[in-house]
């Protein structure tokens, strides 16, 4: 009876690029939806076969002086680096498709269901979305909002609904965001200055539609960015309650590969088909290691906005 489970070789060529087909169009959407990829720089030097990576911090210790001629007393310097470890997880799920289906569509000349690709690929992609932010405490993963070591601040304000944008004034407003700018540049000494800032949506709507002065064309942004060309200044459906007690919060950080990123060593991919029963089940894989901030003093939390 085997002569009835198996394609004949023009079924096979039809579904082998049908597969073929559905790969290509996998990466061309790969972490489009989803605001970790735009948001998060992605790393994926690290080899798909660790478990773990591994990063150094460097830091210079010792200070020079003044000296005389033939000094003998030469301060010293040294270099002294902190290893940190990050765990690699692999993702898996997988889609069906059986020989009725290849032969209808082979029959109808008609490309296979991409719907159950794009299930496979879409579930992968939240997930990877979700560690990249929250992480995963279950397998040692951290998240870029679950970092202990990113500075955290309260929104100016005597209490928590004074610091409400809500309840804010369109100067209060800019205040929020220029101060948490500054604030940055201050503590660091000039080392970090922030290139980006991410706001809740509801956040985002106000500084773009409320005019900063009445009586003008210039909202609340604008006016920021008029003040500080530099910051660009965005919006995740993410930040929304993402802060401890369900606070509401904006990031303000520098977004540069070499100082945090999420850990992508393997993205989508398919594998061949296996037979099972009437029907091929395709296997889909990826790993992801959470996100890794490697200069904590280059962001800043600000909550309760």
């Amino acid at each position: 009876m085997t002569e009835f489970l198996q394609l004949d070789a023009a079924e096979s060529i039809f579904f082998a690029r049908e597969l073929e087909e559905m790969k290509t169009r996998s990466f061309e959407t790969l972490y489009a939806p989803l605001s970790s990829g735009k948001l998060i720089p992605i790393d994926s030097t690290t080899n798909p076969g660790a478990k773990t990576v591994t990063y150094t911090v460097y830091d210079s210790t010792g200070v020079a002086k003044i000296i005389s001629n033939y000094a003998d007393d030469l301060p010293t310097v040294d270099t002294r680096g902190k290893q940190y470890t990050s765990n690699l997880r692999s993702i898996g799920d997988a889609f069906i498709i059986s020989i009725q289906d290849i032969r209808a569509a082979r029959f109808a000349n008609k490309p296979l269901e991409q719907r159950m690709m794009s299930s496979a690929l879409n579930a992968q992609l939240q997930l990877m979305n979700r560690l990249a932010f929250y992480g995963d405490a279950e397998y040692g993963l951290v998240g870029w909002l679950t970092n202990g070591t990113i500075p955290t601040i309260p929104a100016s304000g005597a209490n928590a609904g004074a610091r409400l944008w809500s309840a804010k004034t369109p100067l209060q407003i800019y205040q929020d965001m220029a101060n948490a700018v500054i604030k940055i540049y201050s503590d660091t000494r000039g080392v970090e200055y922030p290139n980006r800032i991410v706001l809740p949506i509801q956040q985002y709507s106000v500084i773009s539609s409320t005019q900063f002065a009445p009586g003008t064309d210039t909202t609340i942004l604008q006016f920021f960015q008029s003040n500080f060309p530099g910051v660009e200044v965005t919006f995740a459906a993410e930040l929304t309650g993402a802060f401890a007690g369900g606070l509401n919060g904006m990031i303000v950080y520098n977004y540069d590969r070499n100082k945090f990123w999420q850990e992508i060593p393997q993205a989508f991919e398919m594998f061949p088909p296996q037979w099972q029963n009437l029907a091929y089940k395709v296997p889909c894989h990826s790993m992801h290691g959470g996100t890794v901030v490697v200069y904590p003093q280059s962001q800043l939390f600000v909550t309760g906005i």
